[in-house]
């Protein structure tokens, strides 16, 4: 069986459209992962996420390892069992969480010590600790451990914490290999930093480089910056990562968010907005989102979107789904969710499409236009 294949089957422009093989199945690119913080997609079973389209999903280190706890996920047969999904799964490697949740961090060469925002218990995360917890969770896509740079930051700031992950980055290599059975069916990314500074992040590239990973991912990104400055970073930072290995911008994000930084070579995506968007109300469409809860929907018998396919949109009316977002029924929040994990998956497919009959910048800038149309007359 493959462990870890990446094939590029077409490309237009920068961007492009193929698959990474791996043991637990195919993940088509360019691909969005939805978000399992605590070993679930929030308000959808596992069948119903791989019923939208996704082919791999993302679980969190930092919240796993905290609850239940690795050691009990790895007793109980690992994660693909412990949730029921068969497909592959990215962990991230709780570097994040661990500058934005942790209470009392305390940071070093050795790794970050925290307090959780569970229970006060004291921790210490290192990156051989975030490669256990990874290899204990039996996840196929492991990110190397890193320090997220917080947004803004002084250049010199930015040049120190991209160091740091650089010697993160060979410490999680290490931690990775040796744990050979897990490391023989998995694979490692390691995570490009450097802020918004050019020359950081191609000192990241080349030292991520030099120690060789399976992927690499454009981290730092998504943290307030904006959308023009982000693009701004992806229009230098993209191509100065491996073009024969997947390229996965964290934490993003937006759809035309995603629809510019896959026309900049980007291949996979996470974010958290259509799932946390569909809980409080907010529904994705080609013409942009709109708010279910808005009183103009209370009599509205069209489908959420238009010609969408998904459950929710061929069963139920936004009438229906107004009704019970607004009376707070767990009901409205899986059916928004539903619809946004399908739209997202939708888009997704309509890149890759477009790549493969390279029209992407037609078919970008149509989807675009109506897309920010919409938002604008929302």
């Amino acid at each position: 069986m493959t462990r870890f294949a990446f094939s590029i089957a077409a490309t237009d422009g920068a961007a492009r459209t193929g698959a990474i093989a791996m043991q637990r199945g195919e993940i088509r690119t360019p691909a969005f992962m939805p978000v399992g913080t605590a070993a679930t997609v929030k308000a959808v079973k596992p069948e119903g996420v791989r019923a939208s389209g996704a082919d791999i999903l993302l679980g969190n280190t930092y919240h796993l390892m905290l609850r239940p706890g690795a050691e009990r996920v790895a007793r109980l047969g690992g994660l693909h069992r412990f949730m029921n999904w068969d497909r592959p799964i990215l962990t991230d490697s709780g570097g994040y969480q661990v500058m934005s949740l942790g209470e009392l961090t305390s940071k070093s060469e050795e790794g970050v010590r925290f307090k959780s925002h569970l229970d006060g218990s004291s921790h210490m995360l290192t990156p051989e600790r975030s490669m256990e917890v990874q290899r204990l969770l039996g996840a196929d896509i492991v990110m190397a451990f890193d320090e997220c740079t917080p947004f803004p930051a002084p250049e010199a700031q930015a040049e120190e914490s991209m160091e740091r992950s650089m010697r993160w980055a060979r410490r999680s290599r290490d931690g990775f290999d040796a744990g050979e059975d897990h490391a023989s069916r998995a694979a490692l990314f390691g995570i490009q930093q450097g802020s918004m500074v050019e020359g950081l992040r191609q000192r990241s590239s080349d030292a991520l480089i030099e120690i060789g990973f399976d992927g690499y991912a454009v981290g730092g990104l998504a943290v307030g910056e904006g959308h023009e400055a982000m693009c701004g970073v992806l229009d230098f930072s993209v191509a100065m990562l491996p073009a024969d290995r997947p390229r996965y911008l964290m934490g993003v994000g937006k759809p035309d968010d995603i629809v510019e930084a896959v026309r900049r070579g980007i291949d996979m995506f996470d974010c958290v907005l259509p799932t946390r968007s569909g809980r409080t109300g907010q529904a994705f469409t080609a013409d942009g989102p709109i708010n279910i809860r808005n009183a103009r929907f209370a009599e509205d018998q069209a489908p959420l979107e238009q010609g969408c396919p998904c459950p929710s949109c061929t069963s139920y009316s936004r009438a229906y789904v107004h009704h019970l977002v607004r009376s707070s029924e767990i009901l409205g929040a899986m059916l928004m969710t539903e619809h946004n994990l399908w739209f997202y998956q939708r888009l997704m497919q309509g890149l890759r499409d477009a790549i493969g009959k390279a029209r992407l910048a037609d078919h970008a800038a149509a989807f675009l236009d109506r897309y920010r149309q919409g938002r604008r007359a929302a």
